[in-house]
């Protein structure tokens, strides 16, 4: 598996991306120039930490959006099964299908997981905040879903 590119921290440029959004259109990184977009991974939809992150979001809506920034949500999960949990919790942002990871892999947020003594891969819970300028202004490791949201927002606003 391929690692993220050791410099993908503050100050690099962030990995240009065009995926199938929840509502099967594509959506790229550039569409996104001069605005801050927030990029968070996640493993699974309709999963119970992964409700609880995009709830979180969600709950934050307001915000977010008086922070000017963007929410892209990815996963591994196709497009209908983001359509269904976007309804189902009534999220306002974007979930993309990132159904090879190849996305996550270059943003370093696919990896070794372990589950009850059992190693595999998959998504790591992790988020970028990308600048208006499309280069890497915060990165989050190992995100905690509780709180994340005003973890963001935090970091939005300062």
């Amino acid at each position: 598996m391929a690692a993220a590119p050791a410099a993908l921290g503050p100050g690099a440029k962030a990995p240009a991306f065009r995926l199938s959004s929840d509502a099967g259109a594509p959506v790229a990184l550039k569409d996104f120039a001069g605005r801050p977009v927030v990029l968070y991974f996640y493993p699974k939809d309709d999963t119970s930490g992964c409700t609880t992150e995009a709830c979180g979001f969600r709950d934050s809506w307001r915000a977010v959006q008086a922070a000017g920034a963007v929410v892209l949500g990815v996963s591994p999960d196709g497009v209908a099964s983001h359509q269904k949990f976007k309804k189902k919790y009534e999220l306002p942002f974007t979930l993309l299908a990132d159904e090879d990871h190849a996305v996550a892999e270059a943003y370093g947020a696919w990896g070794e997981k372990s589950m009850y003594g059992r190693k595999y891969f998959g998504v790591l819970r992790k988020t970028y905040i990308i600048d208006a300028r499309g280069k890497i202004a915060r990165v989050f490791d190992k995100v905690k879903p509780r709180g994340h949201a005003a973890e963001v927002l935090a970091a939005l606003a300062g």
